[in-house]
């Protein structure tokens, strides 16, 4: 609570950190935004004067109004997990008004992930890509293929240095776009009629092309959603102050290039307004300036794609997969699967199009379905902190309207690169669906028993000395909700598979909880001395090392009296050695004659070939396989019952 209490406090540190953190994506639109919107109007024949020009800069003041600074700064940030953000945050906070709502949740964080792989590609290449006003003959590809593969590479080894210089980094560029549009800005004052929302409606009654320009005005507003998954790194007031900054510089550096528009007749969709607003003495220091707002953008993705991943996993919505912490700054983490995924999608995208003009189509079209998906979750959460009916029912009605516009501006370029984002997100979304749906298949097929009804044997099989010992301390994990309840797998694995003696029998289960970092546990005694359930209560971004998890537990039960693990062999007890710990993990498998429909076989076949390739369950729970055992049994039990047989006369 502390952490938090300090981040949300309002500094210099915090505003220039979330300089450094939050704005990479969103700041470098002045990059892209007006050079798509240009030539997606002079491809169809349109020319660039001044009433294209106002419209344009309007639609995109008004987007970022609406928006990024009410939706977002001001509606969205109220919607806080113990201080954290992101949808996977939002969606902890309301799963429980309506079970439905894991499909907007599942579509945002996959559109998310697929923005991530988008971001570095269009970012870095746009800002290259200004080398060649001094340089024409250069080679483009080649430097945007090395800087993303470094950038992928330095991962593993963690950002905390380079994090350092994010803030100053981005506080220049920031600064050095503001300037740069104002002064073209006073060259031409009449360009602040963009101000007036008239000239945003009149382009979108009037021009026959207006949702192709609208495809690339919602180009502004992309990283409008990084302001609400970095609140847990910066605070929400200083996400809040430092967006008056940043948006100030961001429309003075949209108006400037307008200036330069309306002022160069003939454009050439060659040319960048960005960096023809750079005076030429100036243009490699922007460059180079460019890029390393490029790679900030980039790494800020990157990362908000690990804890992404990191939440999915604990929320099960993802398989398990490793993940890394290579540093001691809190939060940052390092997941290899998934990094290296990214890496090779945006090598594919660089290499498929070569151009960052060539990748505007196959930008916007993730993030917007990431913003749809925010808007549902945001009115399910107004809707459980009693918010007025009609305020919900006015906010869906602006935000809907306004993003499914967008959404439809943006699918009309869904064959000139749009269709690559759909993929990728459709391939992401059939793994979290999958991952999530085989788990409520099983747990259909989980039958639980009353525990009560085995203490007896349970007492008198752990001091059966016919039956060789099997461990001194043997542990299951257990998916019973309540501690009357355990899964007749594990009984029949106890008794019957093969009877298991041991000193004390534990139960683990582990609970995860909506808020992000609960670290709670209580422990039931339902044996005394030999059977014990312990439950954890993990919050989301809480990792699952159960293994050091447990042993806390007993460290603190052995502390307080309450437990003896001392071994019962009559030679280490005299010596007062602890006994052997032994985990068993039913691992479940689904049998040729399980009666499962199309649908469910199709999934339970996916789901299978993920768990192929994801952890195993030891790795995942952060076990040592030195001792565990895992025990393979049916997801189905099929018994003689099921099998009809006629017997034939002798």
């Amino acid at each position: 609570m502390t952490s938090h209490k300090k981040l949300s406090t309002l500094s210099a540190g915090g505003l220039l950190v979330s300089l450094g953190i939050v704005y990479g994506d969103i700041g470098t639109s002045p990059l892209y935004t007006l050079k798509a919107i240009f030539n997606s109007a002079v491809s169809g024949g349109q020319i660039v004067d001044a009433n294209l020009v106002l419209g344009s800069l309007s639609c995109i003041i008004w987007t970022l109004t609406l928006q990024t600074t009410l939706k977002y700064v001001i509606i969205t940030l109220r919607a806080d997990n113990k201080g954290e953000g992101g949808i996977f945050s939002l969606y902890s906070l309301v799963r429980k008004r309506s079970r439905w709502l894991v499909i907007p949740a599942v579509i945002g964080g996959c559109a998310l992930l697929a923005d991530g792989i988008i971001t570095p590609s269009i970012t870095v290449t746009s800002a290259i890509e200004g080398l060649q006003l001094k340089f024409p003959t250069v080679s483009v590809i080649p430097i945007v293929l090395a800087i993303i593969t470094v950038l992928f590479v330095i991962q593993r080894f963690g950002t905390d240095l380079v994090g350092k210089l994010f803030g100053p980094v981005m506080f220049l560029w920031f600064g050095t776009l503001g300037v740069l549009g104002f002064l073209y800005v006073l060259q031409d004052l009449t360009i602040l009629k963009a101000l007036n929302p008239y000239y945003a409606y009149n382009l979108l009654v009037n021009n026959p092309m207006a949702l192709l320009i609208l495809g690339g005005v919602f180009l502004c507003t992309t990283g409008a959603e990084a302001l609400y998954s970095d609140m847990g790194h910066c605070g929400r007031r200083n996400i809040r102050v430092s967006w008056i900054f940043v948006k100030a510089t961001l429309i003075f550096n949209y108006l400037g290039q307008g200036v330069w528009a309306i002022h160069h007749g003939n454009y050439d969709t060659s040319l960048n307004p960005f960096f023809e607003i750079v005076p030429n003495d100036y243009l490699l220091f922007m460059v180079a300036l460019a890029t390393c707002a490029a790679v900030i953008a980039s790494q800020a993705m990157i990362t908000g794609s690990f804890t992404l991943i990191a939440e999915a996993v604990r929320l099960n919505l993802w398989p398990k997969v490793r993940i890394n912490y290579p540093s001691d700054q809190k939060g940052q983490i390092y997941v290899p699967s998934i990094n290296w995924i990214l890496w090779a999608g945006c090598i594919g995208i660089v290499l498929i199009f070569r151009s960052s003009g060539a990748m505007e189509g196959a930008y916007g079209l993730a993030i917007n379905l990431t913003f749809l998906a925010t808007t549902i979750l945001v009115a399910f959460y107004m809707k459980r902190k009693k918010i007025p009916m009609y305020a919900i029912v006015i906010f869906l009605c602006i935000y809907l309207l306004l993003e499914l516009t967008f959404l439809v501006g943006n699918m009309a370029k869904f064959f000139h690169g749009g269709w690559v984002t759909v993929l990728i997100g459709f391939f992401l979304f059939t793994i979290m669906r999958s991952w999530y749906v085989a788990r409520k298949i099983k747990n259909r097929f989980v039958k639980y028993v009353e525990i009560e009804d085995y203490y007896q044997i349970i007492n008198e099989l752990s001091g059966d000395e016919s039956v060789p010992k099997y461990s001194s301390q043997l542990v299951y994990l257990t998916s019973a909700n309540f501690k009357t309840e355990i899964e007749s797998k594990i009984i029949y694995s106890i008794i019957q598979k093969k009877p298991k003696r041991a000193d004390i029998y534990w139960l683990v289960h582990v609970d995860v909880v909506d808020e992000p970092y609960t670290r709670d546990y209580k422990v039931e005694f339902l044996i005394p001395g030999k059977l014990i359930r312990i439950d954890f209560k993990l919050g989301f971004r809480v990792e699952q090392r159960v293994n050091l998890l447990y042993r806390k537990v007993i460290e603190e039960l052995v502390k307080n009296g309450e437990v003896d693990i001392t071994s019962q062999y009559r030679s280490l007890n005299k010596h007062k050695i602890a006994g052997d710990f032994r985990f068993v993990l039913l691992e479940k498998h689904l049998s040729k004659f399980s009666k499962l429909n199309f649908y469910e076989r199709t999934i339970m076949d996916y789901y299978f070939i993920l768990k192929k390739l994801s952890l195993s369950e030891e790795q995942g729970f952060g076990l040592d396989s030195s001792y565990v055992d895992v025990e393979k049994v049916p997801l189905i039990f099929v018994t003689p019952d099921d099998i009809e047989l006629n017997r034939l006369p002798v």
